[in-house]
């Protein structure tokens, strides 16, 4: 099956000596095995409250160090960033190149998404075509969130988001912003609340306030058929559920 070019995203290179460095110290995810190889990872910049900002995928393509970024997060993404630079020798430009995603056998030069196998190929620089997969029904599958959708700027949590399964946190690494709060919810709390695939039926719009017993207890998200995805109270979640006009439980 071949590409499709995907229209949604913004693609910056980063160059200078400090690059690696600067991204180590500021994203959720270890960004050093790039330093010298091809590669791509999935990961977060947070707030210091350890809220997620922006997404993103860091790419090292034929010796260039690319940022993969949703459009609609692009330029707040690049102010903080910016910002963050200070004295440090990393220049942030527009890259010309489209981003293409696609299914089975990857073309040469084309990355495996770090995210989950079902999502495909990522390549950069390369011919796609217009837009033919379903994605939202594979995200809903496998309970992948989307930037700007599960993906909430000043509200979302990665580790409620599912950053931890889905390979965007690393754990060892050094200090980065938000990292103290993320480190704690790992360690010495239990998630209470979290992004899990629930069965719909009925009709509900996307952000619908979810309800167990007249109770908040989430909110409805990406739909795809009878499945969608929602960030639920894990405590409120066993038994049927409403929004708007749907009745909604746990999905296996």
């Amino acid at each position: 099956m071949p590409g499709e070019i995907a229209t949604d995203r913004r693609l910056w290179e980063l160059t200078g000596k400090d690059a690696l460095h600067f991204l180590q110290g500021l994203v959720s995810n270890d960004v050093r095995p790039l330093e010298k190889d091809d590669g791509i990872l999935w990961t977060a910049l947070l707030s210091a409250q350890g809220k997620y900002l922006a997404d993103f995928f860091i790419v090292r393509a034929g010796g260039r160090l690319l940022i993969d970024i949703a459009e609609g997060l692009a330029e707040a993404t690049l102010r903080r960033l910016t910002m963050y630079r200070l004295r440090a020798d990393v220049q942030i430009v527009p890259c010309a190149l489209t981003v293409v995603r696609g299914l089975g056998e990857a073309p040469a030069g084309a990355l495996p998404d770090p995210r989950h196998p079902a999502l495909g190929w990522r390549g950069y620089g390369m011919d796609g075509g217009a837009p033919s997969v379903d994605w939202d029904a594979i995200r809903v599958e496998h309970v992948i969130p989307e930037s700007g959708i599960e993906l909430v700027p000043d509200d979302s949590y990665i580790l409620e988001a599912g950053f931890e399964r889905l390979h965007g946190v690393d754990f060892r690494k050094g200090c980065y912003v938000g990292q103290e709060v993320t480190a704690r919810m790992k360690h010495k709390t239990e998630l209470r609340k979290g992004l899990v695939k629930v069965r719909i039926e009925g009709e509900a719009p996307v952000g619908a306030e979810i309800t167990a017993d007249g109770k908040p207890a989430g909110t409805l998200f990406t739909r795809s058929g009878g499945l969608a995805l929602a960030h639920l109270r894990f405590d409120r979640a066993e038994g049927e559920m409403r929004a708007g006009e749907a009745v909604l439980r746990l999905a296996p």
